[in-house]
C-alpha cells in the first residue's frame, strides 16, 4: 500500500468526520469522496502488481514447456 493513498484515505476520512461533527454535508461528501477515491487507487495498484506477478509466472511456465518439449524433440532425433 502506497503511502500517499494511505495519507489521502486519512486526510478524506478527517474531513469526512469534520464535516460529520459540524453538520456540513458538502465537506462530509467530500471526505467520503477523497477516502474512497484513495482506496480505489490503492486496490487498482495491487490488482496491477498481481497481474504482473502471474503474468510473469504464467511466461515462465510457458518457456519451461518449451524446453521440455526441445527436450523431447532432441532425445528422439538421437
Amino acid at each position: 500500500m502506497a503511502l500517499d493513498e494511505k495519507f489521502d484515505q486519512a486526510k478524506g476520512a478527517l474531513k469526512e468526520n469534520a464535516g460529520k461533527l459540524t453538520g456540513d454535508k458538502k465537506m462530509q461528501a467530500e471526505g467520503a469522496v477523497e477516502n474512497t477515491a484513495a482506496k480505489v487507487k490503492d486496490v487498482a495498484k495491487d490488482v496491477t502488481e498481481d497481474l504482473k506477478k502471474a503474468t510473469e509466472d504464467i511466461k515462465d511456465a510457458v518457456d519451461g514447456a518449451i524446453s521440455g518439449v526441445k527436450n523431447v524433440l532432441n532425445k528422439n532425433d538421437k
